[in-house]
């Protein structure tokens, strides 16, 4: 019998474990970002009531949204709490699991088995067996209980918490308001290793996520049960990063240099803006705390120092096209701001800071965007060298380098129209990057209407997920009733609306071009077919694309070999490619 080669965590844990561990993990199921999809997966799998994924939807606000979602899971565990089998295979879903990081943390943890290190912590208070016989006195007394605490360190035994076997690996630790768990191992590498809320920070990081950046010392203010890190540093339960005595020489040869965000004074800005131009600090702590650092800049200097001379005018477009081994993505150079600050790669999907985006390639462990990211085959650190991207001061007060929850929620989305390429007043959709001018989009939004919002394309392809969408012919979709496909006429015409930078063949040709109607007798333009569309003229699909290829008859007859001749092809083209995918032809 054959074996699986990744065996489901979930055939072999009870529902009384994985009730625990979702107890213990909703929290950071709650803080997810975009929590629509994962609530509408949970509603059709019958696990939480329309109400309540009502009252989600119409919440505005990252903050009433993260309530309102762990208010909806404490609910699944008060009221569905047999179902967590079909809970987690629910969450657990591929197409689930590509959308939240988080919960692909949650299933490998599951996987490896380190979920058994959030059981209960062993100074659970139990009855002694004298206590529970003193239980069975004579009826109608009043029981009296007394109670005893119970450790795995006997009496006179000086080990601490941290020395416990189940906190081998990770131990809890808090700053200020803010809880998070420390994996051991990794704070000796200098990596990001405190998880909190389903983010990982450095401890400076984390200092500073929990409103303690003022300390300027996290070995003080981050605590593992009352107990500052520093004693247990020194103690030597834990291990120190290896640069930070490396760190503190720097500081005193030269205390203008900052050199950690955590450590950055009020310094001159000039000055400021001027050392982060050749290297942010958060990214000199991640390197350096690896031990890769210097290694890392020599090398590239060396491979790109024979480079100095290369044609750098591939690198002058506004927006550059960049990779991370299989990811692709658009570089906008507005938008950049440093590898944390400002999301300036915008895939299909979302946009990312490059430290994000970095972070969705799976392939690398330890990756890092000045040298994973490559831009027509030079990595980004060459792009920095050469003035073509400028990191921001770490005292720059731009939306882009605000950590204001309006600031970071408002790169989300395009800063355009979708459609017509232009700015205004957009409204944007809460599960893709694009935004439209209410008139831009199809149908036509409301732009009071309460509530989250998802474009067309968003919406056909959930529909298209939930369906047993299977290949059609050509014919068979021409045949088909517009009334069924309205949504995929919606985004084709959409697509070509976008494609037509110029605006050739938005209006009436007659109006504007001079001797069309001697030469073209049946003209068709977009928004004729859109008025068409939206009247219920078109019975079915064919009739609809037909005219659209009136359009392309009629640009190729009147301008034959011109510019505007070539320019009609090239959307004709787009066209036929675009109704292949949006309506699944074979």
């Amino acid at each position: 019998m054959g074996v699986s080669a990744q065996m489901d965590p979930l055939d072999f844990l009870t529902n009384e474990e994985l009730l625990f561990f979702f107890h213990r993990k909703k929290t950071e199921i709650s803080c997810i970002e975009q929590p629509h999809r994962l609530l509408t997966q949970l509603r059709d799998h019958d696990l939480v009531s329309e109400k309540l994924f009502e009252n989600v939807k119409k919440m505005r606000s990252r903050e009433q949204k993260e309530k309102g979602f762990y208010e909806v899971l404490d609910w699944v565990e008060k009221k569905r709490p047999q179902y967590m089998h079909q809970f987690w295979r629910c969450v657990f879903e591929d197409h689930i699991l590509q959308l939240y990081p988080t919960l692909r943390i949650l299933r490998n943890s599951l996987l490896d088995g380190t979920f058994k290190l959030y059981e209960k912590p062993p100074d659970v208070e139990t009855l002694t067996e004298e206590e529970e016989s003193e239980g069975k006195g004579e009826k109608g007394k009043k029981k009296s209980y007394t109670r005893k605490r119970t450790s795995p360190v006997k009496k006179g035994d000086k080990q601490e918490i941290w020395m416990w076997p189940i906190y081998k690996i990770q131990l809890p630790v808090t700053c200020g308001d803010k809880e998070g768990t420390l994996y051991r191992d990794k704070l000796p590498e200098g990596k990001k290793c405190i998880l909190s809320q389903g983010r990982w920070f450095t401890p400076a990081d984390f200092e500073k996520f929990a409103g303690k950046e003022k300390c300027k010392n996290w070995k003080s203010s981050i605590r593992c049960r009352n107990t500052p890190l520093k004693k247990l540093i020194e103690e030597e339960h834990l291990q120190c990063p290896p640069m930070e005595r490396r760190k503190r020489t720097c500081v005193q040869k030269n205390m203008r240099f900052p050199v950690s965000s955590s450590e950055s004074s009020s310094a001159d800005l000039e000055t400021s803006s001027s050392l982060l131009e050749e290297s942010d600090s958060e990214d000199f702590q991640e390197q350096g705390g690896r031990g890769e650092g210097t290694e890392f800049r020599g090398r590239v200097e060396e491979e790109e120092e024979e480079e100095d001379m290369a044609d750098l005018s591939v690198f002058q477009a506004p927006s550059l096209p960049v990779t991370c081994v299989s990811l692709t993505g658009t570089l906008y150079k507005y938008r950049f701001a440093s590898g944390s600050r400002g999301k300036c790669v915008r895939t299909e999907e979302r946009w990312f800071t490059l430290e994000e985006f970095v972070k969705q390639e799976p392939t690398l462990t330890d990756g890092h965007w000045k040298k994973d990211i490559l831009c027509h085959g030079k990595t980004l650190n060459f792009l920095l060298k050469k003035k073509i991207l400028r990191i921001h001061s770490l005292l720059c007060e731009c939306a882009k380098c605000s950590t204001q929850k309006e600031d970071v929620m408002a790169q989300n989305n395009d800063d355009e129209c979708y459609v017509c390429h232009s700015e205004g007043a957009l409204v944007c959709c809460d599960e893709c990057p694009r935004a439209f001018h209410s008139h831009c989009h199809l149908p036509t939004v409301d732009e009071d209407s309460p509530g989250e919002w998802i474009c067309t394309f968003c919406v056909l392809r959930n529909s298209q997920q939930w369906r047993d969408s299977s290949n059609i012919s050509e014919q068979e979709a021409f045949k088909a009733p517009v009334s069924q496909h309205i949504l995929h006429c919606h985004c084709l015409l959409l697509c070509v609306y976008r494609e037509d930078i110029q605006k050739v063949f938005v209006e009436d040709p007659r109006q504007t071009v001079p001797r069309y109607s001697e030469i073209i007798t049946q003209p068709m333009w977009l928004d004729r077919i859109k008025q068409k569309l939206e009247s219920g003229e078109y019975q079915t699909v064919g009739a609809f694309v037909s005219d659209f290829q009136l359009i392309f008859s009629n640009c190729s007859t009147f301008n034959r070999d011109s510019e505007f001749g070539r320019m009609g092809a090239r959307v004709k083209q787009m066209f036929e490619e675009e109704f292949q995918k949006i309506f699944s032809i074979q």
